[in-house]
């Protein structure tokens, strides 16, 4: 059952120099050396993060032992805790990086100073760690003389599988060496489980004196003036969110943290949120009469104060450009950075390492300015009619669209669009109000604050409305160093950007994103001497670092691969059917349906449908409810978009045997254990669409540099989405589950061997009754 999943990919080279849907390449003469010549290097690079790991001073590794092992500290203190090798290895990479960041700093001993003891360590006399303590002092002296200077051995990439046991690989040596730590993850919910469940459980096994704080965006707290501006207000657009109001208002005079999180009766999409937050934008700052008891700035207190702060990547980076999520402060007392779910970081930092102008804020400075001016200034302009003028023609913006979503490139719109006219008039509009501002900012701060906003949109919209090329590129300058092709894909696309439009419903948003954040990063991270580890369970194509070292600027050299413990091979079975058509057919998607019946019926229900495109969810959940009714299958239906993501799963977890249909948002952080989930569908390879403006414009830079674009940036940006959609389906040792993916691509590609030797090694097959075999054999407790 080892065996490739077809004969026709026995031969396949392992790389792939054509696009996803094109025929197979000719093979290449030298595709068995060069194939072995990456196994040599991913070697290499597994070597480097095992020969960190090694360096680790003897004291640490036997405290790091006597605090993992099977019998050890964890074990003794958390129930159900059990001992992994991969655990182990990454916590003594981690905690060798901290020490490399410490022989770096320019005295090194002040970092030992920062070291916390865990006190049952320390009390339980099975640590022989304390006898080694003097014999190290005079190594790690020796260590600190004898540097030169920073190697980069203070980064670590490492890939752990999942149920590695990740988040107390890193949180064990970051509590106890990391000095001043600040951990980073993906959403706000992992990064709340963290704060709540994970560091408290570590924290209280170790007994280690670690104080930590949680920071969030701004938009998350409450603010006094905004609620009591818009309670006095009283206009509010229903009956519902004057309700919420209510609610909101006496949550506030009970809360410690102003957290929006902490009031569960209020959805977090409700409008009336906007209206009882503060932004960027519309702070008053230490003008504000609420200032002292303001819930931001009692975050951001607790977080200066803290040993270790948990934010999310959208906060990290918004920081980097705005200077205004209290990281600005954080950041340069920081010692150690682990980023977790880092596989997220490029497509947030270029997100905000780029300028917006959306017609969102425009409309919110209309809307402040009538307020404030009539609040203050009411004798001195007519404010109504210059808000009214300034929303008028900011939504004449949104009118030059006829469609109700759409994402292209400015260079896609004719010299003659309508837009660029709708953008004159909005900056016509924009002066006068800004001009207006400007003359009352004496009156009152909160005019001021107008007055600044209004004046940074001037500036971005001045670059839309100007004559210069919208699209020059500035010229790439940047050595990224590394291998060869890491080094080109970073200096193809180094400094240039791209300008898009993203069209909503109700709302223009005009983009201005760097082809690569590569160089932004890197200067960010230059300066003072600290650790920085980047994990996550998908990073790498078949341990390969170099597509995502590249896009971030790092060196993949230190970088690892940890495996998982579970035995994939007895828990899980790949499938790929046969007879399908290729993707890019009409009937594809009612072919996915025809063939993945038959496994959904095997299952008996728990089943994720992962699809590429919301059009498809659309089509597959319609054909499923007519199915379901037809056959009288008892198997509750979910849908995205009937429900919040966070209301789908919790049914589908209760139901035990759901068929959720889902697209982007359910292929990654989502964790279902048990019978709940034991079939996840797959429609085809996730590669992205090619005619989004920033991918296509990247594409273009690699094609410029004589670089394939699919073999660089396409091919493996797919293949770590699809791991992340692979990875629901074995969460825990006990799971048992089939994988379908319905694209033959995985087996007809010359690129396909590559693929799926990324993924978890589950037993193959294409054949349906293997996987009602499977789902028969329901073993108990395998």
């Amino acid at each position: 059952m080892n065996a490739p999943l077809d004969s026709s990919s026995r031969s396949t080279a392992d790389g792939a120099a054509h696009g996803p849907d094109n025929g197979p390449a000719p093979e290449p003469a030298h595709a068995a050396s060069g194939a072995n010549a990456k196994d040599a290097a991913r070697a290499d690079r597994n070597a480097a993060g095992t020969a960190l790991a090694s360096s680790l001073t003897p004291r640490r590794a036997a405290e790091l032992n006597d605090i993992f092992a099977a019998d050890g500290l964890l074990a003794r203190q958390i129930d159900g805790y059990r001992s992994r090798a991969s655990q182990i290895e990454m916590a003594r990479a981690v905690a060798a990086a901290l020490e490399a960041s410490g022989r770096a700093m320019p005295e090194p001993a002040m970092f030992d100073v920062q070291q916390r003891p865990a006190r049952r360590l320390q009390s339980s006399g099975s640590s022989s760690a304390q006898q080694r303590g003097a014999q190290d002092v005079g190594a790690a002296t020796a260590d600190a003389d004898a540097k030169t200077e920073d190697t980069g051995e203070n980064t670590l990439i490492v890939e752990a599988g999942t149920g590695t046991g990740k988040t107390y690989a890193y949180l064990v040596p970051a509590m106890l060496w990391g000095g001043k730590v600040i951990v980073s993850t993906g959403t706000k919910h992992l990064q709340d489980q963290l704060f709540q469940r994970d560091i408290p459980t570590v924290r209280d096994a170790l007994a280690v004196p670690v104080s930590v704080a949680m920071l969030k965006g701004r938009a998350n707290y409450l603010c006094h003036y905004y609620l009591q501006r818009t309670a006095d207000n009283g206009r509010l657009p229903s009956r519902q969110e004057t309700s919420y109001l209510q609610e909101i208002v006496r949550f506030a005079k009970i809360t410690r943290t102003g957290d929006k999180a902490e009031l569960a009766s209020v959805p977090e999409t409700a409008a009336v949120w906007s209206m009882v937050t503060s932004t960027r934008d519309n702070c008053l700052g230490q003008e504000c009469p609420h200032y002292k008891e303001c819930f931001v700035m009692q975050a951001r207190r607790e977080a200066q104060q803290a040993d270790l702060v948990v934010v999310n990547h959208h906060l990290f980076f918004a920081d980097i450009m705005l200077r205004d999520t209290g990281m600005a402060e954080l950041l340069p007392t920081a010692n150690t950075i682990v980023f977790d779910e880092a596989h997220q970081l490029p497509e947030t930092a270029t997100l905000f390492f780029g300028e917006t102008l959306s017609t969102a804020q425009l409309l919110e400075l209309a809307r402040d300015s009538v307020a404030e001016g009539l609040s203050n200034a009411r004798d001195a302009v007519d404010w109504v009619k210059l808000g009214a003028a300034l929303e008028r023609a900011t939504r004449d913006v949104r009118l030059t669209f006829k469609e109700d979503s759409l994402r292209l490139s400015v260079s896609q719109l004719s010299d003659d669009h309508p837009l660029f006219a709708a953008l004159d008039a909005v900056e016509v509009e924009l002066d006068a109000l800004t001009t207006a501002l400007a003359g009352q900012a004496e009156r009152a701060e909160s005019i001021g604050a107008c007055v600044r906003r209004a004046r940074e949109l001037q500036d971005l919209l001045a670059g839309w409305t100007s004559t210069a090329s919208p699209e020059a590129p500035e010229p790439a300058s940047r050595d990224a160093g590394g291998n060869g092709a890491q080094a080109a894909q970073a200096q193809a696309d180094s400094n240039e950007k791209v300008r898009w439009i993203e069209v909503f419903s109700h709302t223009v948003q005009l983009h201005e994103t760097p082809l690569s954040v590569a160089p932004i990063f890197a200067k960010q991270r230059a300066g003072v001497p600290r650790a920085w580890v980047f994990t996550s369970a998908t990073l790498s194509v078949r341990g390969d670092f170099t597509h995502y070292a590249a896009q971030m600027g790092l060196n993949a050299r230190r970088s690892m691969t940890l495996p998982s413990p579970f035995d994939y091979e007895t828990q899980g079975l790949m499938y790929v059917p046969r007879n399908l058509p290729q993707p890019s057919s009409p009937v594809f998607t009612d072919a996915v349906f025809d063939a993945a019946l038959p496994a959904i019926e095997a299952s008996g229900g728990g089943v994720f449908m992962l699809c590429t495109t919301l059009r498809a969810v659309d089509r597959i959940a319609t054909k499923l409810r007519d199915t379901i009714e037809s056959r009288g299958w008892n198997m509750p239906l979910l849908v995205q978009g009937d429900a919040s993501r966070t209301e789908l799963l919790e049914r589908f977890r209760a139901y035990g045997n759901a068929i959720l249909v889902g697209s982007q948002s359910f292929w990654e952080g989502v964790d279902v254990r048990g019978d709940a989930l034991s079939l996840v569908v797959i429609d085809k390879l996730p590669f992205a669409p090619p005619d989004d403006p920033v991918l296509s414009a990247r594409l273009d830079a690699l094609t410029k540099k004589g670089l394939s674009p699919f073999a660089v940036h396409q091919l493996p940006q797919a293949v770590i989405t699809l791991k992340q959609g692979a990875g629901r389906l074995i969460r825990a040792e006990t799971d048992r589950g089939v994988l379908m993916i319905c694209d033959t691509r995985l087996v007809d590609k010359p690129y396909g061997r590559r693929i799926w030797q990324s993924l978890p090694p589950f037993r193959r097959t294409r054949e349906i009754d293997v996987v009602r075999e499977f789902f028969a054999d329901r073993t108990p407790g395998v």
